[in-house]
């Protein structure tokens, strides 16, 4: 029985997300379903990310065991000659049965996609939050710092969650406008439920002027999700990358 991690790339907008559900099509459904055509036999798999319906993934990380003699290669060939066009394998890999593609990771990086435009998009509609109104991206800057480093993000959290531990370390919020683009790019070692939309939806009203940078902290301190802005819609999300410890797991694979 051997492991394998796959790295993906998807288009969210017509999957109700990554989880398996009754009578809705997701990705990990269509991935194992996949996986089903080609092995002939049905195999549970594990994300780095539950991503939402509607998200998007350019670095999606899934991991699966299979007694297949089918390589890497094969496996990459053979799953995109069988999955929607909105659904691409990158890379395959055979890594160390101790490997679980949540789990282990160590970090990852989500970007948010803003169009500041007054004029609504067409082809981008549902891979980017359409703002008409202009941003002080000077605020939005200002109040993004104040997320960086250790928190308890209660606040920023949906509902409802398992989760019992709100607190993640940010390690890194930035933003960059490149009109009338703006991203807004987080990585930490962990995320929790809607996170980042709830922080990119605040973010939007300080940067309209109907919140002050200054009341991050309160809001973080509060744990309470009222106390925060909307969540901003799923569209503009994308999961760009999930980094693994790799010297732990070539010396996890070189033990087996």
């Amino acid at each position: 029985m051997q492991t394998y991690k796959l790295t993906i790339e998807y288009d969210g907008t017509a999957y109700a997300g990554w989880q398996r559900q009754p009578n809705h099509p997701t990705i990990q459904s269509t991935i194992e379903d996949a996986i089903l055509q080609i092995s002939q036999v049905r195999v549970p798999t594990v994300a780095a990310g539950r991503t939402d319906a509607g998200v998007h993934a350019l670095g999606q990380v899934v991991s699966f065991r299979s007694e297949s003699s089918i390589s890497p290669h094969e496996w990459t060939r053979a799953l995109n000659g069988v999955l929607p066009n909105d659904i691409c394998v990158h890379q395959t890999e055979v890594v160390s049965n101790s490997f679980h593609a949540r789990y282990s990771a160590r970090q990852k990086t989500y970007e948010y996609h803003i169009l500041n435009h007054p004029i609504r998009p067409v082809l981008d509609r549902l891979r980017c939050w359409h703002i008409p109104k202009l941003l002080d991206l000077s605020s939005l800057q200002a109040a993004a710092r104040i997320f960086q480093g250790q928190h308890n993000f209660s606040s920023f959290q949906g509902s409802p969650t398992d989760n019992q531990n709100p607190v993640c370390k940010m390690n890194r919020v930035n933003i960059v406008a490149n009109p009338p683009i703006i991203r807004l790019t987080f990585q930490a070692d962990r995320f929790l439920k809607q996170m980042i939309r709830a922080i990119v939806g605040t973010l939007v009203e300080v940067g309209h002027g109907k919140r002050s940078p200054s009341e991050i902290p309160t809001i973080l301190e509060a744990h309470d999700r009222c106390a925060a802005g909307k969540t901003a819609p799923p569209y503009g999300l994308y999961l760009l990358k999930v980094d693994y410890d790799e010297e732990k797991e070539r010396e996890n694979f070189g033990n087996l």
